[in-house]
């Protein structure tokens, strides 16, 4: 985008409101650059956000907020304060934001809410890998609703959450932050995260648009270099999916640079694609310290004057934490670098926000007096989430577990609270740095939940997440000896920047388990007492040894980070009271050399004759056992003919087509499956993957009971980028396969594509309809 085309665009307020027009037009432009910027008001030596001790603005809060204030940063997730106490400090603040400023505008207050509101005595949910591994964007946005709702009691207005970025690398260590390695998985279950939290009157903000998990050998902050065609088609469809259909009203920047430019200052993302094509309206906001990290870090500016035109021309509308850089804007327009209107671009759309949000005319007089963060609802929507995402990776008979049985809990994350709950959640981010402070919530451990599940345990922690020491092993190995079963529970502890083996900044060059895990649990299993593996992980790791040996564990349960009630659930699932129905939303890697991996690869990116190396994944996406069966069967494309099940369906390129399967619940307790419909084909006009998931249903079934799923497919499901980097539906020849993960095939049907080649436009449908019709 040119100058000109730039202080063109920037000149129109189109869709403003005249309240908003009004404002504007009667700001100076210290009060125009005060709402582009936030301020972190608590913000002191803990280290919650990359270079943050480095890069804080010195500016006193009183100075910054004589022309008023955008953005409130973190008030109550920087550190812990108390609810109502800090509601009572923050309500008065927007009093005097009303009354000591000119034009006396409240300030946007916003937070992290990636695995629930991140505050003092707020629940704790699942981790964004559970969601993904529950398969259920039902209760993911019943979860969103009861976080937003917390927030928006406490005078909060916007929600750093979801992200939406699609794993690529294990060893990245901000998986335990993502969805899924399947875009559509993280697509639906993203929006519903945006629908709950919105619903509630919380704006939701997309993370990190866009690309930010290609980063090089899975390196936080690392270049990324993917093709036009990888960003149209992996990357960016969750993101559009969230926009258009979720209709979220925040987006922020990815830290990374793509192909050499940073996308902190990439106009043909942040305006072009997103706001002409996909047609947002909403406010971008930058990561921290992304505006300043333009020059710093990127090297594309040359001072902070020029990174904050950069970022402001590219479509960074608001300065996130604090006001580093745009207060330098001011300069750039006295020299008539910058139009006016540019800002003026800028500040509308906050204050729209603001409007939208009711801040405008907002009654501050009554703060709440009694706050309840962690009720019944969120503990018994916490419990479900947790409950849904346990995967069974293994079992040799031994789960469920007989009553009666002598038990020993052993490993690391067996009597931790921390081991439960990923990186972004208040423990482990904020709590961390404050030692002492009681978590606020009750959160039992796993060695808790079980002893209130099955009566006295043993217990033996055998070693530390991290460390090499193995000097209490023999402990471990002498409790086991002395039991029935041994429950080994290992795996991660989230952190930031080094302070953890998993979390933000926390990157891994190996993904055998952290320390001398491997080690305590061979220990054990040679003791002869069956095993039951428990991983508390934010990453998957390379488990071949306890999964594809015959001596292995006697069952594997993998657990991703699982909030508050992940133990009680977990207990719940050993002892048959509810039956496993989670599926790997992620690949079980065979090494960290397969890395970086998809399912979704063509013929190329998977084993052969002509490489000494197998990708091929330990477990594939979608895998996960249970207590009981399924039948899967009975695949057809409405409009065949009846008896005609092996002969070719056929549909218009760009036409919808209703799929239905079969399932049925072939054991004899309680279970809910997840039906998967993928798509292949042989021949296009570029390399297709050998799977790519088209459609999926969780569906829960009695024992015997069947269920017919409908699956209404829109054109968009089939289509990829053709070699003019057009979005579209080719004519040809597709197999659909019915499955139980994207390795499995129950059955599968040739699906005739017809008609010439059909260009998705921006009104054709993204999401998938799915209808359960019972009995």
């Amino acid at each position: 985008m040119t100058m000109n085309d730039t202080a063109v665009g920037a000149a129109l307020t189109t869709g403003a409101s005249p309240r908003v027009q009004a404002l504007v037009a009667e700001m100076t432009l210290d009060e125009k650059l005060a709402q582009l910027v936030g301020y972190w008001v608590d913000q002191g030596d803990e280290v919650v956000a990359p270079l943050s001790g480095e890069k804080v603005t010195t500016t006193a809060y009183t100075d910054a907020t004589v022309h008023g204030l955008g953005h409130l940063t973190r008030v109550y997730g920087t550190r812990p304060v108390d609810p109502v106490e800090r509601a009572q400090w923050l309500w008065g603040e927007q009093r005097r934001l009303q009354t000591e400023t000119r034009l006396g505008i409240p300030a946007l207050v916003h937070e992290e809410c990636l695995t629930g509101f991140a505050a003092w005595k707020a629940a704790t949910f699942p981790t964004p890998l559970a969601w993904g591994a529950s398969f259920d964007p039902d209760a993911v946005e019943l979860m969103a609703s009861a976080i937003g709702r917390s927030m928006r009691e406490v005078g909060v207005h916007q929600g750093l959450a979801p992200v939406l970025d699609v794993v690529r690398d294990a060893r990245w260590g901000r998986v335990d932050e993502c969805i899924a390695e399947d875009p559509y998985v993280v697509g639906t279950i993203g929006t519903a995260y945006v629908r709950g939290l919105q619903a509630a009157g919380v704006h939701a903000t997309l993370k990190h648009f866009v690309g930010y998990s290609a980063s090089r050998a899975g390196r936080n902050h690392a270049p990324v270099s993917v093709g036009r065609r990888e960003l149209q088609d992996v990357f960016l469809p969750p993101f559009e999916m969230a926009v258009r259909d979720g209709g979220v009203r925040s987006v922020m920047n990815s830290y990374t640079e793509i192909d050499g430019v940073p996308v902190a200052s990439d106009p043909e993302l942040l305006t072009d694609l997103l706001r002409r094509s996909w047609g947002f309206d909403g406010t971008v906001v930058s990561d921290y310290f992304a505006v300043e990290f333009l020059r710093s870090m990127h090297g594309v500016a040359g001072s902070l004057g020029e990174a904050a035109q950069l970022a402001l021309e590219a479509g960074i509308d608001v300065e996130l934490p604090g006001p580093d850089a745009y207060p330098h804007l001011a300069e750039r327009v006295a020299s008539g670098a910058l139009p006016e209107s540019v800002v003026d671009r800028a500040v509308a759309r906050v204050l729209a926000e603001k409007e939208e949000l009711g801040l405008l005319d907002a009654d501050f007089s009554q703060p709440p007096t009694t706050i309840d963060l962690d009720d019944a609802e969120h503990r018994s929507l916490a419990r479900r989430v947790a409950e849904e995402s346990v995967v069974l990776l293994r079992n040799d008979g031994v789960l469920p577990l007989a009553p009666g049985r002598r038990i020993a809990v052993i490993g690391p994350n067996a009597d931790s609270t921390d081991a439960l709950m990923g990186c972004y959640s208040f423990a482990n981010h904020v709590l961390a740095h404050h030692p002492g402070v009681p978590l606020g919530v009750s959160l039992p451990t796993v060695r808790d939940a079980l002893t209130a599940r099955f009566g006295d345990v043993s217990y033996a922690v055998g070693c530390a997440v991290e460390d090499a020491d193995s000097s209490d092993m023999d402990a471990a190995v002498a409790a086991a000896r002395e039991a029935e079963i041994a429950i080994v529970v290992v795996g991660d502890r989230a952190g930031l920047f080094g302070r953890g083996t998993v979390g933000e900044g926390n990157d891994a060059d190996t993904l055998d388990l952290p320390g001398v895990q491997r080690e305590l649990v061979e220990a054990v299993m040679a003791t002869g007492t069956p095993v039951v593996l428990v991983l508390l992980t934010g990453r998957p790791y390379a488990l071949d040894w306890a999964l594809d040996t015959a001596d292995g564990p006697a069952a594997v349960l993998q657990a991703f980070f699982p909030g508050e009630e992940g133990a009680p659930a977990l207990a719940s699932l050993i002892a048959g009271d509810a039956t496993p129905s989670g599926r790997l939303p992620v690949s079980l890697p065979r090494s960290a050399g397969s890395q970086p991996y998809s399912y979704l690869h063509p013929l190329l990116g998977g084993p052969s004759g002509v490489t000494s190396t197998d990708p091929t994944p330990v477990r594939p996406f979608g895998f996960g056992l249970s207590y009981t069966t399924f039948e899967r069967a009975e695949l057809r494309v409405d409009g065949m003919r009846a008896g005609e099940s092996a002969s070719v369906a056929e549909v218009r390129a760009g036409d919808a087509f209703t799929v239905t399967a079969r399932v049925t619940n072939t054991g004899a307790v309680r279970g809910a499956d997840v039906v998967q419909v993928y798509a292949y084909r042989a021949v296009a006009s570029v390399t297709r993957p050998v799977a790519a998931l088209a459609a999926y249903a969780r569906v829960e079934l009695e024992p015997g009971e069947s269920a017919e799923v409908r699956f209404t497919v829109p054109a968009s499901r089939l289509a990829y980028s053709d070699r003019a980097m057009r979005r579209v539906v080719e004519p040809g020849e597709v197999e659909l396969r019915l499955g139980s993960s994207c390795a499995s095939v129950d059955a599968a049907l040739p699906l005739r594509i017809t008609g010439a080649v059909y260009e998705l436009s921006v009104d054709d449908a993204r999401v998938v309809d799915v209808e359960v019709r019972r009995g």
